[in-house]
């Protein structure tokens, strides 16, 4: 290794990471085909996950493997080290890594690039941390999926009523992205697998999405976020908006309506923060506790150090006042940008501004069902899901993946998708041990 070579260092391996170090690869094959340049990634996981299809996985639309992206494959140009980052000492280019297995160390580079995205926002709820999931990773997906069929396995065998009551009663705490499509595809796949039991119907099941504010769906606007609940609820699912979960203490949910009842699932989207890595450095914050970023996606009064997507807050130069959303849309555009000015700077250039006006949204409902305000063209029901499906393939990195995405929907034409639950991979060792002690 030479060690007069330029260490880029990345700091996560999400849509910013992922795609920063893609775009240097093409940027800057001279220089690390010659060994002038070298990068390294550092992230816990060895893949990226494309978020905007956990909830198709999660009610077996894809396949689990086909919305990760195997980080050493695609970036074969860069070192990937799998671990997190305790420290960053900017000052003296610097910082420290716990791998996850292994000793900390310490890292030095020439350039970083903070990149470690979010982690879900949770509050002091009682019971929350015991009781509830997240949804933002692809274990957390699956484990979802597992669950809900595995409930219905569970209130199918049992006739004490308070139990399958229990069982079938689902809560999503957050009226979000996250919180709609996961509650809409999971909703979908429960009442299509009821089809297989013989005790168990759609009236037997209780869905509930709470909201803290007056609207869910804010991305898509006040017009598709009220057309979005009047959809859900014709489908049977309760819409509680202007409404907090006080507590989930063994379950048993406590609004602030003043609705209390007994639920086997919980999920929590209620929103994100910037990952804890932002608050383990000398590199400045600003009044949201983002990493400190200047237009041109580097972090303000210092040099060589660059940051974006749910770390960075960016000034959005499309709207005088305001940062660009936490979202991936914007992430994979910074990502570019910030790629070309790491380039520019090093061959002496002059970096240029992250410029981008926000072209709308779009959700999936579940199978033929979706929402769209896109450019100002607002779509609703087979229209915005054929939308979400296209403008998420175009946008899931590599070949490859958009391949294998592409093969699971065309099968799911002409076969009715897999409604079983694995749950025993989260404890593989449960019968063997029970072998082991007979």
């Amino acid at each position: 290794m030479d060690r007069n070579s330029k260490h880029i260092v990345v700091i996560g391996g999400g849509y910013v990471g992922l795609y920063t170090v893609l775009r240097l690869q093409h940027t800057l094959r001279k220089e690390l085909r010659e060994g002038s340049v070298r990068i390294t990634v550092l992230t816990p996981e060895s893949h990226m996950t494309y978020q905007p299809f956990l909830p198709e996985a999660a009610a077996g639309n894809l396949s689990p493997r086909h919305v990760v992206v195997p980080l050493r494959r695609v970036l074969s140009k860069a070192t990937i080290l799998n671990g997190k980052v305790t420290k960053v000492n900017h000052a003296a280019k610097s910082l420290t890594f716990a791998p996850n297995v292994g000793t900390a160390h310490e890292i030095d580079y020439d350039i970083v690039v903070m990149a470690a995205g979010s982690i879900s926002r949770t509050l002091p709820i009682p019971g929350l941390a015991d009781a509830a999931i997240g949804f933002k990773t692809v274990g957390e997906a699956i484990a979802l999926r597992n669950r809900v069929l595995e409930l219905l396995d569970r209130a199918e065998s049992d006739d004490d009523e308070a139990l399958r009551k229990r069982a079938l009663t689902f809560v999503v705490v957050g009226g979000g992205f996250a919180g709609v499509e996961a509650l809409a595809e999971l909703e979908d796949m429960a009442v299509d697998a009821t089809r297989y039991y013989r005790n168990i119907s759609r009236e037997d099941m209780r869905w509930v999405l709470v909201e803290a504010t007056d609207r869910i769906l804010p991305e898509v606007g006040p017009e598709m976020g009220k057309w979005t609940a009047e959809q859900l609820r014709e489908r049977g699912i309760e819409v509680k908006m202007n409404t907090r979960l006080d507590s989930c203490e063994g379950g048993l949910v406590k609004l602030s309506d003043g609705d209390e009842f007994e639920s086997a699932t919980i999920v929590w989207t209620a929103g994100v923060k910037p990952s804890p890595v932002v608050n383990a450095g000398d590199l400045p914050l600003d009044e949201r506790g983002r990493i400190k970023t200047s237009t041109r996606l580097t972090v303000v009064g210092v040099e060589d150090a660059y940051a974006a997507g749910d770390v960075a807050g960016v000034p959005d130069v499309t709207n005088p006042g305001q940062y660009c959303a936490p979202n991936a849309q914007h992430a994979v555009r910074q990502a570019k940008v910030l790629a070309d000015n790491i380039t520019r700077r090093l061959h002496g250039k002059e970096q240029v501004d992250y410029r981008h006006r926000y072209v709308g949204s779009v959700a999936g409902l579940g199978l033929h069902k979706g929402v769209a305000n896109v450019y100002g063209i607002k779509l609703r029901g087979l229209a915005a899901w054929f939308m979400h499906r296209t403008y998420h393939l175009s946008r899931v990195p590599t070949i490859n993946r958009k391949v294998r995405v592409t093969a699971d929907w065309t099968l799911a034409l002409f076969f009715k998708r897999e409604t079983v639950s694995l749950g025993e991979i989260e404890e593989p060792r449960t019968e063997f041990r029970a072998a082991a002690t007979t």
